[in-house]
């Protein structure tokens, strides 16, 4: 029996085994509504036999983009494109679809990765920023705003929102993005935020943020849908946030009722000194599950299925997330249950593609 194929539950979700596919960006939105390049890319994706796709970080407001391109789930337009995807996609597939809700805060208003990446200042076509500080990523970005005591209600009413709408079009998991540098993240570490007020200094107030919001859309869903975070576990800058933060954050998440943390690490600093291999951030994943019990999913160069399925058999993360690798191979969760002695979920009409070399791959229910 495969640990990596074997059931497992977030909250009240069942799921028919351990292989997620992580959010990934495709600046392809049009005015924060989806296109058909989300109808293709996920409903590719959803026939994967992953048990849990989460849509692309989706800003909860026009200024919480990263790109003018970003995807957006903020008022009906958002909503009911978003629903046309969501509905073509569960006509075909038993996929659970999860979506990240997010703020990018200090690193909004950027071009487009194939254009650069580079700030567009308010003045360039761009928007003004908000941050927990007047500090920028780089030393040639505008300078956010740092943002006020409505400014932070509105954000959290945004979120809610947000998550009411994704409920409502039939999303059956929400991840909060506090990870990759984007405005939870920056609340939480130091080297972004200086504030002097109840969000700022010690880590209590620095992680204040964060437990808000999540204690305000798990409040807003349903009991059935999960409500998890994914985090940054280090900053891999001396002086910013940690693995022992992190622990901090994630102990006081379980307590509110939190589901799952999904453990990323960087993107806050240009400084960060990542040192990128196989694997490289399971660590993260490990330690804040072995101190904290929560369910815990890891990510990052995870590419081989004898090496998930170490890790979900030796009790370091629960759930593993494919990004790049699933990119490249759309069928990664089929092959990866040829090799593993497993069977998973295949649309009828692909039944008939089994090499011959290959018996019984897939759940005929």
């Amino acid at each position: 029996m495969s640990h990596l194929f074997s059931r497992f539950a977030l909250g009240q979700l069942a799921l028919p085994n351990r292989i997620v596919i992580a959010p990934m960006c495709q600046y392809s939105a049009d005015e924060g509504k989806a296109t058909s390049w989300h109808q293709i890319h996920l409903g590719h994706l959803a026939l994967s036999g992953a048990a849990l796709l989460i849509v692309e970080a989706t800003a909860v407001s026009p200024a919480g983009r990263i790109s003018p391109r970003d995807l957006g789930l903020w008022d009906e337009g958002t909503e009911q494109a978003l629903a046309d995807v969501v509905r073509n996609i569960k006509q075909h597939s038993p996929i659970a679809l999860g979506i990240q809700l997010a703020h990018a805060g200090r690193k909004a208003s950027t071009r487009v990765p194939w254009e650069g990446g580079s700030n567009i200042a308010p003045d360039a076509g761009g928007w003004l920023t908000l941050a927990p500080s007047e500090l920028p990523y780089a030393e040639a970005d505008f300078p956010p705003q740092a943002m006020t005591p409505e400014q932070i209600d509105q954000l959290k009413a945004d979120f809610v929102a947000a998550a009411k709408r994704a409920e409502r079009i039939g999303f059956n998991l929400i991840e909060l993005h506090a990870a990759h540098g984007y405005l939870l993240h920056q609340f939480l570490s130091p080297l972004a935020n200086q504030r002097q007020d109840s969000y700022g200094g010690s880590l209590e107030n620095r992680i204040r943020l964060t437990l808000e919001v999540v204690q305000a859309v798990r409040a807003a869903v349903s009991p059935g849908i999960p409500v998890g975070v994914r985090i940054s576990g280090s900053d891999w800058v001396a002086g910013g946030w940690d693995i022992e933060q992190s622990t901090v954050l994630a102990k006081a998440l379980k307590a509110q009722g939190c589901d799952f943390i999904h453990v990323s690490s960087g993107g806050l600093s240009a400084l960060q000194k990542i040192p990128v291999g196989p694997g490289y951030q399971v660590p993260f994943a490990r330690r804040i599950k072995q101190e904290t019990g929560l369910n815990t999913i890891a990510v990052g160069l995870i590419t081989e299925p004898e090496h998930a399925e170490a890790i979900v058999a030796t009790g370091e993360a629960d759930m593993i997330a494919l990004a790049r690798a699933v990119l490249y191979d759309p069928r990664w969760p089929w092959h990866a249950a040829v090799k593993l002695g497993a069977k998973v979920n295949g649309p009828r009409q692909y039944w008939r593609c089994e090499p011959h070399y290959v018996k019984d791959l897939f759940l005929k229910d």
